[in-house]
């Protein structure tokens, strides 16, 4: 394991479905360059495992956590995304913050249920789901009840949201710690080049 200063940053983002935290955390992602990671519960669960989520002896929990924890221990930032219901994922994802020995950053979306509804339908990518659908799903204030937590309110704006977690989690500043770009040679290439134009 990495010393705390060495370490990488975890960040988690949390929320309903339809809250922005997928829109949120590629953005904060995209700000920050090569060197950090970001795990999309959705992709993982639903995409890779085909796995429904309120099926018995979930797998997607432990493989979510596996594939962060894997990324950190390798020098990737991490960013977590997904709905992470805590009934569902709460004890991986405590236990994924409570092992990591670098900083760690938890946030949460906390947004209407109508207000999920008219972002769902905003989306330039909307899943097939109805109303009454992301009604059963939602949870009013699901969070985690980790140290540090912070709830973002639904009146931050996407770039206030991408600001404050970029700032507050110190990813705004944290150096890449991956090979690609810090080591290489392909990077390295790419940066001279830009630099000489």
């Amino acid at each position: 394991m990495l010393p705390f200063l060495m370490a990488p940053t975890l960040v988690v983002i949390r929320g309903n479905s339809g809250s922005g935290k997928t829109t949120t955390a590629r953005e904060i992602r995209r700000r920050y360059g090569r060197g950090c990671a970001l795990i999309e519960q959705d992709r993982l669960r639903r995409i890779i495992l085909r796995e429904h989520d309120s099926g018995p002896d979930p797998v997607a929990p432990r493989f979510i956590t596996t594939m962060a924890r894997t990324a950190l221990e390798s020098g990737y930032h991490v960013i977590l995304e997904g709905i992470l219901r805590t009934g569902r994922y709460g004890d991986s994802v405590r236990d994924l913050i409570a092992v990591h020995p670098g900083p760690a950053a938890v946030y949460y979306l906390d947004v209407s249920f109508d207000e999920t509804v008219r972002r769902h339908l905003r989306r330039a990518e909307p899943i097939p789901v109805t109303p009454e659908q992301m009604r059963g799903w939602y949870q009013p204030l699901d969070v985690l009840g980790v140290p540090g937590e912070r709830v973002v309110p639904e009146e931050s704006s996407f770039e206030g949201t991408v600001d404050l977690i970029l700032h507050r989690s110190g990813l705004a500043t944290a150096a890449a710690r991956t090979s690609c770009p810090a080591r290489c040679p392909r990077c390295a290439a790419e940066a001279s080049s830009t630099a000489s134009a």
